[in-house]
C-alpha cells in the first residue's frame, strides 16, 4: 500500500494514526455504538425533542413547477379553506373600537398616573376617555363603540385578542412585522406563505390577492403581500374595484379571435418545448405563470364587473353612496372580496386605510381623532359588516376565517397640545370569525387604562401561527430554508391561541 503512487503524497493525520493503534480502535468503536444507542433510546422517549435542530422541522410542499397554486394537503385537517384579512391601516385605535375602559372616562383629564412623560411623537398630554360612547352588545354582553354599530351588531359572532403586542411602533416596519412576522424587508408575507403551502383550488384566478384602499396603497406598500425569498409566484396579486391589473387587458387593436389563436398557438409551442427539456422546473413555472395571465384575461373582468350583483346587496353594502365616493368604492371592494372567496381565492387582503397623511387617509390618528374617525368609521364600518354578514348568509363563513386587524395600537392619553392618540404596540386588538373559530370568546386584558397588556399577553406571532393551524398548518414545520436557515413566518416564536378555537 505505501508503494502505491495514490498515497505518494498522503499524509497521515494525527487523528489517523491514533485509528491506526488497535487498542484505540475498538475503544472508540464501543463508546460511539454506545452513543448512537442512547441518543436512539432518548430519541424514542421523545427526551431530545428540544435539542432537535431546524432540519428536523423542515417540511417542504410537494409543488408541481407546471401548477404551482395547484391545492396541497397541509399537516393535520383544517377547520378553514380560505382566509380574510381586514387590514385596517395606520392603527386604528383599539380605546374607540373593541377595548372598553371605564376607569379610562372616570380620569379623563387628568395625567396619566406612572405614565411616560414622552411617546413615540413627543411629549405626552392627560388622559383622554374613549370618543365614542361604548355600550352592551348582543348576548354576549361585549361592550363595544358607537363608532362601529354595523360591526357592533355581529359581536355574538366575534372572538377577540385583546393584548396583542408589537416589536415597534413605527407604521412600515409594524404593516411588515404583522404581514410578515419580521419588522425588517425581505421577509414572505402570509399569504404568500398560505399559498405556498397550501396552493389554491381556483387556477383561473391568482391564490392571493391583496385590494388596496381606494385611498391608495398602505405605508409598506407590496412588502404587505410580497413573496420574500419564497418563490415569486406565490407573491400576491394587486387589484382592486376602481383599479384593474396592468397589462392585462387585450389591446383593442387585436381581435378577440386572434388573440385565443396566437395563444393556443404559443402553448402548443411552450408545450413542445417542455417536452424536450422535462428537467426545467424554471421554464415549467414561467410557462404556468403566462398561462394563468392568459386565462385571468378572461377569469378577472368577470370578476370585478359588479353590473351581476342584484341591488339590494349594493344597497347592503353602501356602494351606492352617490355622496361618498371612497365609501362606495371601498364597499365594492368588500364585494370584490366577497366574490374571489367565492371562487375559492385561498388568501384575500383587504386594505381600510392608506399611507401616511397625517391620519387624512388612514387611522393614524396624532392631532384631531375625534373628526377623522367620524370618517373612516363611516367609510369602514357598514360596508366591512355586510361583507361578513354576506359570507355568513351564503355558507361561506363555515371555511372562511376573517381577521380584522391592525399594525398597533393606540395610547391612552391625548399628546400634548393635539387631541389625537400616539402609536402604543404594548396591547391592541384583533377581532376573529369564521371557520373553526369559538363565538363570543375573547382572550388577555389589557390595564384599566389600556395602556399595556397585562393577562395573557399576546403577540403577531401568536396570531398568525393561530391563523396557520386553522388552515392545518402547523407554524413550527412549514419552514423554507434560505441563506442556510429554516425560516419561518412565526421566527423562533408563536404559540397557538387554542382558547379561541371550537373544539
Amino acid at each position: 500500500m505505501r508503494n502505491d503512487a495514490r498515497f505518494a503524497n498522503s499524509v497521515l493525520t494525527h487523528a489517523g494514526r491514533q485509528l491506526l493503534d488497535r487498542r484505540n480502535f475498538f475503544a472508540e468503536t464501543v463508546s460511539s455504538l454506545s452513543s448512537i444507542a442512547l441518543a436512539s433510546m432518548l430519541a424514542e422517549q421523545g427526551l431530545l425533542a428540544d435539542e432537535v435542530t431546524d432540519v428536523a422541522h423542515d417540511w417542504a410542499p410537494a409543488i408541481d413547477p407546471a401548477q404551482p397554486n395547484a391545492s396541497r394537503q397541509g399537516h393535520f385537517p383544517a377547520k378553514a379553506k380560505n382566509v380574510l384579512v381586514l387590514f385596517m391601516a395606520g392603527a386604528c385605535s383599539q380605546l374607540e373600537t373593541w377595548d372598553y375602559k371605564p376607569e379610562l372616562i372616570r380620569l379623563d383629564g387628568q395625567p396619566m398616573p406612572g405614565g411616560p412623560a414622552v411617546t413615540f411623537q413627543g411629549p405626552a398630554g392627560n388622559l383622554a376617555k374613549p370618543q365614542y360612547r361604548f355600550r352592551q352588545r348582543g348576548e354576549c354582553g361585549k361592550w363595544v363603540s358607537d363608532m362601529i354599530p354595523h360591526l357592533a351588531e355581529l359581536v355574538d359572532e366575534f372572538a377577540f385578542v385583546h393584548t396583542l403586542t408589537s416589536k415597534t411602533n413605527t407604521h412600515g416596519p409594524a404593516e411588515n412585522f404583522l404581514s410578515t412576522g419580521f419588522v425588517q424587508d425581505g421577509f414572505p408575507s402570509i399569504g404568500a406563505w398560505l399559498t405556498y403551502a397550501l396552493g389554491s383550488d381556483n387556477q383561473d384566478l391568482p391564490a392571493f390577492v391583496a385590494i388596496p384602499d381606494p385611498r391608495g396603497i398602505p405605508q409598506a406598500s407590496v412588502n404587505n403581500w410580497g413573496p420574500g425569498f419564497l418563490p415569486a409566484v406565490f407573491q400576491g396579486t394587486a387589484f382592486n374595484s376602481t383599479q384593474p391589473i396592468r397589462n392585462l387587458q387585450r389591446p383593442a387593436s387585436i381581435a378577440a379571435d386572434k388573440d385565443t389563436a396566437a395563444r393556443d398557438l404559443l402553448k402548443r409551442i411552450n408545450e413542445d418545448h417542455l417536452r424536450q427539456n422535462p428537467g426545467d422546473s424554471e421554464l415549467a413555472a414561467r410557462i404556468a405563470s403566462y398561462e394563468l395571465a392568459a386565462r385571468m384575461q378572461t377569469s378577472i373582468p368577470e370578476i370585478t364587473d359588479l353590473s351581476s350583483e342584484p341591488e339590494h346587496i349594493i344597497r347592503m353594502y353602501g356602494a351606492d353612496d352617490t355622496e361618498d365616493a371612497v365609501r362606495a368604492n371601498y364597499a365594492k371592494n368588500c364585494i370584490l372580496a366577497r366574490r374571489l372567496i367565492e371562487k375559492g381565492v385561498r388568501f384575500v387582503q383587504l386594505f381600510n386605510g392608506a399611507y401616511a397623511s397625517a391620519g387624512r387617509l388612514n387611522w393614524d390618528g396624532h392631532q384631531a381623532l375625534r373628526s377623522q374617525y367620524d370618517i373612516h368609521g363611516r367609510i369602514m364600518d357598514q360596508p366591512t359588516a355586510a361583507l361578513i354578514s354576506d359570507l355568513k348568509q351564503r355558507g361561506l363563513l363555515e371555511d372562511t376565517l376573517v381577521v380584522w386587524c391592525t399594525e398597533f395600537g393606540r395610547m391612552p392619553m391625548f399628546q400634548k397640545g393635539a387631541e389625537g392618540r400616539d402609536h402604543n404596540p404594548n396591547g391592541f386588538t384583533a377581532v376573529l370569525t369564521g371557520a373553526g373559530v369559538k363565538s363570543g370568546a375573547s382572550y388577555g386584558v389589557t390595564d384599566e387604562l389600556g395602556f399595556k397588556s397585562v393577562q395573557d399577553v399576546s403577540s403577531v406571532h401568536d396570531l398568525n401561527a393561530t391563523i396557520l393551524h386553522l388552515l392545518g398548518l402547523d407554524h413550527k414545520r412549514l419552514t423554507y430554508r434560505h441563506n442556510g436557515i429554516a425560516r419561518r413566518l412565526t421566527d423562533v416564536h408563536g404559540n397557538v391561541l387554542h382558547s379561541l378555537m371550537n373544539g
